[in-house]
């Protein structure tokens, strides 16, 4: 069947907010000398939990009051450095690509539509999307919701539709709903495997998309 459509997720694929959200909590966690659990760190990534998972840890650590005065802390900083993220090498030239080819973009994310929508803003890629299917109106990721919602939004069938994630759960999801799925993991991902992904690119610079289009034409 041919493709019909792109899905993509935000935090950490279109623009590495992850890298950001990382180092925000390692500059506030250095100043404790309180270290950064990394295997809980990549377990929650893709997901709601790892706002709770960060307080929970703290939680333990430093008093659940102290933890939530970090957090207040960390998200202020969070949105400092994420203010100053431009998109992932190669992002705009699939946007446009995916323009000229005449297919339509959706969003399936776990964050909120305001992060989402309020982060394309800032990066004038709004309009490139025709749905944003985020975590505040259906189950996060793992969970197939937002690739499901996403396609309802775009009117396209799971076959026909290719998304592309950075995160092991958002694999999960796409594969859940019945998706072909291109892993391209960031700075934080990298480190981690994509067993279930039918693709792993390592940035959208290495393979245009049009040359992607052609390679799984087949499948």
């Amino acid at each position: 069947m041919p493709v019909r459509a792109l899905v993509f997720d935000f935090d950490g694929l279109l623009v590495d907010t992850e890298s950001a959200a990382l180092r925000a909590w390692e500059e506030l966690l250095a100043e404790r000398g309180v270290p950064l659990p990394r295997d809980l760190w990549h377990a929650a990534i893709g997901g709601q939990g790892l706002d709770a998972a960060m307080l929970g840890y703290l939680g333990e650590l430093v008093g659940h009051a102290d933890a939530g005065a970090m957090r207040d802390r960390w998200w202020t900083r969070h949105l400092a450095l994420v203010d100053a993220t431009p998109l992932r090498p190669g992002v705009a030239g699939y946007l446009a690509d995916a323009a000229r080819l005449g297919l339509p973009l959706a969003v399936a994310s776990s964050a909120t539509g305001e992060w989402v929508s309020g982060n394309l803003r800032r990066l004038g890629t709004h309009e490139a999307f025709t749905v944003l299917a985020t975590g505040d109106a259906n189950r996060p990721k793992p969970a197939p919701d937002t690739y499901l919602a996403a396609l309802a939004g775009l009117g396209v069938p799971a076959a026909e539709a290719v998304a592309f994630e950075d995160s092991p759960a958002g694999v999960a999801a796409a594969k859940a709903a019945g998706m072909f799925c291109v892993a391209v993991p960031n700075a934080v991902t990298a480190v981690l495997s994509f067993p279930g992904a039918d693709m792993v690119l390592s940035s959208f610079d290495v393979m245009g998309l049009a040359e992607l289009l052609a390679v799984i034409a087949p499948r």
